[in-house]
């Protein structure tokens, strides 16, 4: 964990359309706790498919941040600090380079499985839409030589058969079998599209990140992280996944909400209002009343945040 490294937090929004609430309280909480304990903050755009994400939703996301007063220290547009570039569709060669490392190291392995092919495998507890790979390509022996088959392929890597434990800032502990919860998973697809959970891996280490803070739907991941963290022989940051917004009828915010959108919610309302409502559904105050930026830092603490959201979406 961060130990006495330096705290370091990032905020990686995707930039496939105008964030919406669910959105500015993740940013505001990851904000809050990195500047709590002196910190420094970076924007990363996690805009590794290209058929969704467009620059101009990525300016919307950095003005909407300086609209409310979440300032950055690194990354951005103009690419601030000396880890950049701070776009993961311009950070491929790392991602390659962390590939190679594990192929020497025997521990990942070529798929030629198709989605069907994995869906059809699934027993029926597995209905939720939570694949668990089979293994069929596996080899049984690892590690194994890695050598480049001809045709199309995804790789994938072979997850420990053991408990994995880690502490969450908000769900306490958490105990998962990689094996068991989501089995070997995919680092590069076929046409050659890298996955989330090696970009993510490799750019947080890469920028010095101790903290992670996003959406609760993200806590298993965390478990397939821890992974490749410690196959890459890197630090494993500090947890903290937050309860997700939900709408009136309980379902969780998405950028098609458009009523939630950073775009309607500007439109006559201040950013102390809208930190104001954002304040009160972390339970930092008690009514959803305008609140400046500074009061929320005085009064942010992780032991205050709830694991569950209690309030739907708060319109300021």
């Amino acid at each position: 964990m961060s130990g006495s490294r330096p705290v370091i937090g990032r905020f990686a929004p995707s930039p496939s359309g105008r964030m919406h609430l669910g959105n500015i309280f993740t940013a505001v909480l990851s904000w809050l706790s990195v500047r709590k304990r002196g910190g420094k903050w970076i924007l990363r755009i996690e805009d590794l498919d290209p058929q969704r994400s467009k620059p101009e939703h990525a300016e919307a996301i950095e003005d909407d941040l300086r609209w409310l007063g979440l300032d950055h220290d690194e990354g951005g547009l103009d690419n601030l600090g000396d880890n950049g570039p701070y776009a993961q569709s311009q950070r491929h060669e790392l991602y390659a380079e962390a590939l190679g490392r594990l192929k020497r190291a025997g521990t990942v392995y070529p798929c030629f499985c198709r989605r069907a092919d994995i869906m059809a495998t699934q027993a029926p507890h597995q209905s939720d839409g939570r694949i668990v790979y089979a293994g069929t390509c596996r080899p049984a022996d690892m590690p194994v030589k890695f050598t480049e088959p001809e045709r199309p392929h995804s790789i994938r890597i072979a997850v420990p058969d053991k408990e994995i434990t880690f502490t969450d800032r908000v769900y306490g502990q958490q105990q998962c079998n990689p094996a068991e919860q989501c089995g070997d998973f995919v680092l590069q697809r076929a046409d050659g599209a890298w996955s989330y959970q090696l970009a993510v891996v490799v750019d947080d280490a890469a920028m010095g990140v101790t903290e992670v803070v996003r959406g609760s739907d993200l806590l298993l991941s965390s478990v397939q992280q821890i992974c490749l963290y410690e196959e890459l022989g890197f630090d494993v940051p500090e947890f903290s996944h937050v309860p997700l917004v939900v709408n009136a009828d309980g379902v969780r915010l998405s950028k098609r909400d458009t009523g939630e959108s950073m775009a309607q919610m500007r439109i006559g309302h201040t950013p102390d209002q809208i930190l104001g409502a954002v304040g009160y559904m972390a339970c930092l105050t008690d009514r959803p009343q305008p609140a400046t930026i500074a009061t929320l830092l005085d009064r942010f603490s992780w032991d205050k945040i709830p694991r569950q959201m209690t309030v739907t979406a708060c319109r300021p």
